[in-house]
């Protein structure tokens, strides 16, 4: 009966699995992050052109032209701090999906050196039991000539 295989480094595996797994949670997240700050940005793009379009509706005293003016500056400030802030979440994202390769290289590699010593394995044993069946059959044929 032959013995079955046993890979050495499984919880090592399990380990790089479990961290893969962490890896593309994180990559999860950062995805929605992001598209969340992208929405929030076309949201105040949209904002800012449909304000900037009352222009000339705008102009009728002095206040109105002032209130107008604050609030465009205020939307184009808004804008620009949430385009930082969705640079940051890309690089982010950029890092996360580096990470979740990086991880899933590792676990990859662990998994292809396990099927390599399962194939060796499988073939010793495969060699081992031809060569038992080869001795019987040696004996066996010895003893009916004898």
């Amino acid at each position: 009966m032959s013995k079955p295989f046993e890979f050495q480094l499984e919880k090592v595996l399990e380990y790089r699995e479990q961290l893969e797994e962490q890896a593309k949670g994180a990559l999860a997240l950062a995805k929605a992050a992001r598209e969340t700050q992208a929405a929030r940005v076309t949201a105040l793009e949209e904002q800012l052109r449909k304000h900037l379009l009352t222009e000339n509706t705008s102009h009728s005293s002095a206040n109105d032209m002032w209130l107008w003016r604050q609030y465009k500056d205020a939307l184009t400030q808004d804008l620009s701090v949430e385009r930082v802030n969705l640079n940051t979440l890309e690089l982010k994202l950029q890092r996360c999906r580096t990470e979740a390769v990086e991880r899933s290289k590792e676990k990859k590699l662990l998994e292809k050196l396990k099927a390599t010593q399962a194939k060796k394995h499988h073939d010793e044993e495969n060699a081992r039991q031809e060569k038992e069946n080869d001795e019987m059959a040696t004996l066996r044929y010895k003893s009916q000539n004898f």
